[in-house]
């Protein structure tokens, strides 16, 4: 039932195989979550900027975790603290000048949330 979405500065987009971090995020979130599900990922290439006058592109990515309600904040901080290091691992930057911003939310879906299956 997770739901995994990963916004990514565009220039970032030949730095990291997004399959092969997915390979190893789906089986993370799932764990540490006690999920009973499977997990769904959005990727989403952007444009990024960072500071008060960016000057260029920003090498940024932000994982959200969304999971049904009821995991205590402890548990969500250890899987953003094991998020951001399988991040760290997957990410090659060339340019060892440039900072990359590298940020994990999880969060709690809305009430309101549902899922339907595919129709065929």
């Amino acid at each position: 039932m997770p739901h995994l979405t990963i916004d990514y500065s565009s220039r970032l987009a030949g730095a990291f195989d997004a399959r092969a971090l997915v390979k190893e995020l789906h089986p993370l979130v799932v764990g540490e979550s006690g999920s009973s599900g499977v997990c769904k990922t959005l990727l989403r290439p952007a444009e990024t900027y960072a500071g008060h006058e960016p000057r260029g592109e920003a090498l940024f990515v932000h994982v959200e975790v969304g999971l049904m309600p009821g995991r205590p904040d402890a548990q969500k901080a250890r899987l953003s603290e094991s998020v951001l290091a399988l991040l760290a691992k997957h990410l090659l930057v060339d340019d060892t000048e440039e900072q990359a911003f590298l940020s994990v939310e999880v969060r709690d879906l809305a009430p309101s949330y549902r899922l339907s299956p595919s129709a065929h």
